[in-house]
């Protein structure tokens, strides 16, 4: 399977995104405000939900044109706490600004005030196999 590299400006291409970063696993520390460069960055183990296979491969995304971001139920005390990322949602507030909220297992949850909807999604590894898959109640 080769790389994903996927890059969204509009809610359809978000919803792309979101689906390909369900169930990524990241350490809390790995998450990353530039407040200078107006970005922010995660590391993230990716399942590869496109996939045959149980899968999964190092991943970053970046969300650019960051205006601010705040945190909730999320505790960055242990940078080595690990999280896991349910959803990505971008609400429009004032065309082409909005808030992105990323979702995270456990009622966490991060919001970043954004100018414009702008994020890269790439894969930074090949796929490794995996034996655990991701848990969702019914």
């Amino acid at each position: 399977m080769s790389k994903l590299r996927l890059k969204a400006e509009t809610q359809d291409d978000l919803q792309v995104i979101a689906a390909a970063v369900q169930d990524a696993i990241l350490r809390v520390g790995e998450i990353n405000y530039d407040l200078r460069g107006r970005s922010l960055t995660l590391r993230m183990t990716r399942f590869q939900h496109e996939s045959d296979k149980a899968a999964r491969a190092q991943s970053g995304i970046r969300f650019d044109s960051v205006l601010g971001v705040r945190t909730r139920g999320i505790d960055r005390s242990d940078p080595e706490a690990m999280a896991v990322l349910l959803n990505v949602v971008f609400d429009e507030t004032d065309k082409p600004a909005g808030v992105l909220s990323l979702i995270f297992a456990g009622g966490g949850e991060l919001q970043a005030d954004v100018e414009c909807l702008d994020v890269i999604l790439a894969d930074v590894t090949g796929a490794r196999e995996t034996n655990k898959l991701p848990l969702h109640p019914e």
